[in-house]
């Protein structure tokens, strides 16, 4: 075949394309919620992401609360090892980010590194504050927007700081129509350096409560603010009326078990409240056809991924909850991921198991940065090939884990005997969802009162019925074995995970089975290893409930305590 000037110039112009590394745009949204359809009311981000990427169904935040979760998504590092545990000092926010050495040690650090221009704005970390917001600047951005506290979710009244200028104070502007502007902006700046490839951050604190602290310094909860043009959008929309939408009978663990039937009047504002986050949303989704135009005016968009996830679930009335996060259950943990770029397939569901701690190399990978050993997550696969070699590879647990208190964020009018806040809500959980054949899909929980969970999520998708509950008659067999052997399994999984660090985290059989002859939860259910795990292994218990992570309060450690199937070693002496 002649070489003709056409092939030739096409030639060229695909290699110097596969050349250039890729460039990024992150579109990160506050408490965006998977399961009441919030995705459903977002047409501009299905015709230019869902429909021209992958979506990834069981995609997992690892800490259902805003700053633990960013900083595990932005580190690679699970909650218990980058110990930033909650969104306020001592046990988090942006000061305890600083103090643990993160702000040097994170992913635009390292896109820096590998040259790469960094760009950010809208909510970085709670308690990144017009106090400290120079204690130091945060590290890593050429160029970056960020909304301060107290008034990050002021959606009419909030504060920006850019670059290294002191804070701008906005009032009557909302906060939605200037992330919009602000992110074009970056956009601009970045197109206009043809000779780096760039990555910027976006985000929206939609469709997250609006908030505001009085003069007392009382926090007051309300519905998200949308833009005018959006108020009037969606007014018969209603949250999903799933069986564990304000049940009749009592449902879920712990605190949460014990909440009253929500009445009409509550379940009437609690239905408005939704209403205000799928409008606020409308603002993203603008926002992404923005995005999208400008880079394809500039004829990047060829070579640009485009990652749309949100920090965080969320819940509106299910298990009787007022509108929050925080909790393990499926709404709060399980959150939007969709992936568009190159090689990436079109239009596609993926049922692979991945979780916000694997999103940091992702990214690396994509910038053709090497992996660092000490990441607790692996790369989300993305090509055809990879998804392929997934469902029998892959991983098919993420860990969960959360310390301190639960918000209720509705703004609602509590009756007596009810409160905003639940102090003791300390848990560690883990899923586990059988990808290749869908033989098992299970949550199991420990509350810090060892009150225990599990749900068969084959049988029980609503989780409406906890198999460990007293009252509860649970099978005699599941996966044909014992009940209790099963269970005896995912403890053990649980036990690894909730202290695991680096590759341990991916690969925790490998753990309790150094031979490197169980990969997951069906084979660590051969009934040879019975003894080992119903009678001999040590099980995961609390000491009491605290704040943050003191490991004195967590019960036994896998790697002092546990024990390993090699002759009843432990994981000390085999290390």
């Amino acid at each position: 075949m002649r070489l003709t000037a056409s092939i030739l110039a096409t030639w060229l112009q695909l290699s110097a394309v596969l050349a250039k590394k890729p460039n990024i745009v992150f579109v990160l949204t506050d408490d965006q919620d998977m399961h009441l359809q919030s995705m459903d009311y977002v047409p501009l981000i299905k015709k230019h992401l869902t429909d021209k990427g992958t979506s990834y169904k069981r995609h997992y935040c690892t800490t259902s609360q805003c700053c633990p979760s960013r900083v595990t998504l932005w580190t690679g590092k699970l909650a218990h090892n980058t110990n930033v545990t909650d969104v306020l000092p001592p046990w988090g926010g942006y000061p305890k980010f600083v103090d643990q050495g993160l702000n040097e040690n994170w992913l635009p650090v390292w896109l820096q590194e590998a040259g790469y221009d960094t760009y950010y704005t809208g909510k970085l970390f709670n308690s990144h504050s017009v106090d400290n917001y120079d204690k130091p600047f945060p590290a890593g951005w050429t160029g970056s927007d960020f909304l301060l506290d107290p008034f990050t979710y002021a959606y009419m009244t909030p504060w920006y700081q850019r670059n290294r200028e002191p804070p701008v104070a906005y009032d009557g502007i909302n906060t939605q129509t200037l992330i919009s502007g602000k992110a074009l902006g970056f956009l601009d700046d970045a197109i206009s350096n043809p000779d780096k490839p760039f990555f910027i951050g976006i985000a929206p604190i939609a469709p997250h409560s609006n908030m505001y602290i009085d003069e007392n310094d009382v926090r007051h909860w309300g519905p998200p603010i949308p833009l005018d043009k959006h108020a009037h959008l969606f007014p018969d929309a209603q949250v999903p009326r799933t069986p564990n939408f304000n049940p009749d009978i009592e449902s879920g663990g712990s605190w949460v078990r014990g909440l009253r039937k929500q009445d009409d009047d509550v379940v009437e504002y609690n239905d408005h409240y939704y209403r205000e986050r799928l409008r606020s949303l409308q603002s993203v989704d603008e926002l992404v056809d923005d995005v999208i135009k400008r880079l394809e005016a500039a004829k990047l968009l060829d070579n640009t991924y485009i990652i749309y996830t949100s920090d965080n679930g969320f819940h509106i009335g299910q298990h009787r909850m007022q509108p929050g996060k925080m909790c393990g259950y499926e709404e709060d943990i399980n959150v939007p991921l969709i992936i568009r770029g190159p090689g990436v397939p079109k239009g596609e569901v993926s049922n692979v198991v991945t979780a916000h701690v694997d999103l940091a190399p992702t990214i690396m990978q994509l910038a053709g940065i090497p992996l660092r050993d000490d990441f607790d997550g692996a790369a989300i696969p993305l090509t055809k090939p990879e998804q392929k070699k997934a469902v029998n590879k892959r991983q098919e647990h993420v860990t969960v884990e959360f310390w301190g208190m639960a918000y209720m964020e509705g703004g609602v009018v509590f009756r007596g005997g009810e409160t905003d806040v639940v102090l003791n809500n300390t848990y560690k959980s883990l899923r586990v969802i059988d990808v290749k054949k869908n033989d098992y899909n299970f949550y199991y929980s420990i509350w810090c009162n060892n009150e225990h969970e599990l749900y068969d999520m084959k049988t029980d998708p609503y989780q409406m019925t906890n198999l460990l509950h007293p009252t509860a008659k649970p099978p005699k067999t599941i996966l044909g074995r014992p009940f209790e052997a099963v269970v005896a399994r995912l403890d053990a999984l649980l036990f690894v995970l909730k202290s695991c660090k680096q590759k341990t985290c991916v690969e925790p059989w490998r753990a309790l089975h150094p031979a490197g002859n169980v990969d997951n939860l069906k084979d660590a259910l051969n009934q040879r290893f019975d003894d080992f795990y119903i009678k001999q292994q040590k099980k995961v218990r609390f000491e009491r409930c605290e704040a943050g992570l003191i490991i004195e309060a967590e019960g036994p450690q896998f790697e002092t305590d546990g024990l390993l199937y090699r002759d009843g070693s432990s994981w000390s002496e085999w290390t």
